[in-house]
């Protein structure tokens, strides 16, 4: 090459420090979204938003819909919809809640209080789930009966049948073990989430490293070392901060009080606990592992997104598309169920109400997460981000003062709007998105 050829060549674009760190712009608009959210609420509510106490409560909200949610992307990204989440929660629910008050204790002498009660339950409610998910799943894949018409249908028929099996009453109180799965009722403590952070931490650094191991074993470009360093310790700070933050949450002294009155014991002099880590919160932590992994390392994954890529393709390359329909809506049930257990148990009972509007909170979670309702994109960690935008709003209006009706349209124009800024920005990025 001659020295003119050289002087004309154009320099290299200097990347900034998000480009270098390789972190998604779209994830960071929605972080910043929420960091905006959040302040906004703190400033009007004279700083009652951003407490331990209120987060802690944002938390144990937000795990019911971000359940459902992860399995909402798999339904959406292969082009379907399921509008059947909230009924069908509202039905695993009375199935569990009629198992433990009703069905154990009559048939096998199982009161409430045995170690078995609880499990039995779930176990019977994502059954339950599992078998009307994959119901759904057929009549989608093998009839060819539209995605819509059939989820429709379902929010109708199993939200009365949730009302025929207990008969319109609240059935409860539920088990003791089962009530753990709500929030409050079930932590890890401080010392068990600190445990769990540090887990977390450790677990994250070398998924990034190992990852960055096996890029360069096949010779892939790889970040600076400098921009690994700052990525793990940026994600440290967020799982320990977070983990810091549950753990100043203090247990009431009245109610501390209470737990050691039932314990025949007395509460001592200066004696104070913290919450911790709910368990429904590590539960979903698993459950979007567990996705994630689905999504991204599995033939399943590969399937639903080359099926939401193109359809006619991936039916033409071989893959059964309609076991393949039948598979993410039994995926789906399993995660409204176990969606049931979470809700029921903060409940304490199981309501008529249960699960009422999820459908428009799980398919905003999703849409909101980034998952093209065109389909063939979507993220698990964006839909639950999504999940805690949404309910961040709707805690926040609540707590301002915002009456009911008018959280609801504010959600709907979100969601709507959410739909246009993802058209807008995949027209942006183009090939990118």
């Amino acid at each position: 090459m001659s020295d003119t050829q050289i002087a004309d060549a154009p320099a290299p674009r200097r990347r900034n420090i998000f480009e270098t760190l390789e972190l998604d712009t779209r994830l960071l608009g929605m972080i910043g979204a929420f960091v905006v959210l959040a302040v906004g609420f703190h400033l009007i509510t004279d700083g009652r938003f951003l407490t331990p106490r209120n987060i802690f409560n944002l938390t144990i909200q937000t795990v019911s819909v971000a359940i459902m949610a992860t399995g909402m992307v798999f339904v959406i990204v292969t082009r379907h919809i399921d509008l059947s989440v909230g009924s069908l929660l509202a039905t695993a629910s009375a199935v569990m809640a009629m198992t433990q008050t009703l069905v154990l204790p009559e048939w096998l002498g199982l009161g409430l209080g045995h170690p078995a009660t609880a499990w039995i339950a779930i176990a019977v409610g994502l059954a339950t789930g599992v078998a009307i998910g994959a119901f759904h799943g057929w009549l989608v894949g093998y009839l060819a009966i539209p995605a819509f018409i059939v989820t429709l249908g379902g929010l109708l028929v199993w939200r009365n049948v949730a009302w025929y099996l207990t008969s319109g009453q609240t059935i409860g109180p539920l088990d003791e073990t089962f009530r753990k799965f709500g929030g409050i009722n079930g932590t890890l403590g401080t010392t068990g989430s600190w445990i769990v952070g540090l887990v977390g931490c450790a677990a994250a650094v070398w998924l990034l490293f190992s990852a960055r191991r096996n890029k360069v074993a096949h010779d892939f470009p790889v970040k600076p070392m400098w921009a690994e360093i700052t990525l793990a310790g940026i994600v440290s700070a967020v799982i320990l901060g977070f983990i810091w933050i549950l753990n100043s949450y203090q247990v009431p002294a009245a109610r501390l009080r209470r737990n050691f009155e039932a314990r025949g014991e007395t509460l001592p002099e200066g004696y104070t606990e913290a919450y911790g880590l709910p368990y429904s919160v590590l539960l979903l932590i698993v459950i979007a592992i567990v996705m994630t992994v689905v999504a991204r390392r599995t033939r399943l994954g590969r399937y639903i997104f080359a099926t939401g890529g193109n359809p006619d393709a991936a039916e033409l390359s071989g893959i059964n598309t309609r076991l393949l329909t039948v598979k993410i809506f039994a995926i789906m049930g399993a995660l409204c169920a176990l969606s049931a257990v979470v809700a029921s148990a903060r409940l304490t009972n199981h309501s008529n109400d249960i699960g009422i509007l999820d459908e428009l909170r799980v398919i905003a979670a999703a849409v909101i997460g980034g998952t093209a309702l065109a389909g063939g994109i979507g993220t698990i960690y964006g839909a639950i981000l999504g999940a805690l935008i949404m309910q961040s709003l709707q805690s926040g209006m609540a707590m301002v003062g915002v009456d009911a009706p008018l959280q609801n349209i504010v959600v709907g124009a979100v969601l709507v709007l959410a739909v246009l800024v993802d058209i807008i920005y995949r027209k942006r990025t183009g090939a990118r998105s």
